[in-house]
This record gives C-alpha cells, structure tokens and sequence, in this order.
C-alpha cells in the first residue's frame, strides 16, 4: 500500500482511476477503516471543487500498479468557467453522488439500530 493523501491535506486536485485500485479511509484512534473502493473510471478528491478545502478521508493505493488523472483545483475553475454545459454535469453527477451517499448512511444508520447520532452529520 503507498499513501496518496491524509485526512486534513490540503485539498487541490480531482483524481480519475485510469488503471488500479484506491481505498478511502477514514483514521479511527490510530486505524486505517476503509470506507469506499474506487477503481478504473471512478474518480475521488471531490471536495477539490470548493475552495479551501481539507480532505475528509486518507486515500491509499492498494493495488500494485495505479495510473492516475490529475485534475488541480484552478483547472477546474477554468473548465467551468469556459464551459457552462460541463459545469452543469458535474454539479448533477455531484448531486446523484452525494444522493446516493445520504441513501447509504441512512441504511447503515438503520441497520445499526441507531446506535451512533444521526443528527451530528447534520450540525
């Protein structure tokens, strides 16, 4: 396993997975719990389209071989700005993720029988 970036780091580029595997992981009292798997074609690093932002979670590439799309933050912005149809993709695409990712959450919260507080991820 070789890192790719802490919890905390600065957050300046999206990533897209042209070959290879990453674990996002979240740091819980000295472990490494992994939370997602992305492969080839699934991207990461998406709180890189708001400015100033930490990353939420460790990544680690857990395959032998990995190639990487680098997307820094001020190409993005350009993109966007240039490119209103694309900008408009992205926040739908974005919208569906973090759709789905509520949808997720509130299974587990379910299926654990309420046994942490939902209400925190809202405060």
């Amino acid at each position: 396993m070789r890192w790719f970036f802490f919890s905390k780091d600065p957050s300046q580029a999206l990533y897209l997975i042209k070959k290879g595997k990453v674990d996002l992981t979240i740091d819980i009292k000295d472990n490494f719990e992994t939370i997602m798997e992305v492969g080839r074609g699934e991207a990461f690093g998406e709180n890189s389209l708001l400015e100033e932002a930490k990353r939420t979670y460790t990544a680690l590439i857990t395959s032998d071989e990995a190639e990487l799309i680098v997307i820094p933050h001020f190409a993005i912005q350009e993109i966007f700005d240039s490119n209103p149809k694309i900008k408009a993709k992205m926040m739908t695409s974005l919208s569906e993720y973090f759709n789905a990712n509520n949808q997720r959450l509130f299974r587990s919260y379910r299926e654990s029988f309420g046994f942490f507080s939902l209400r925190q991820m809202f405060e």
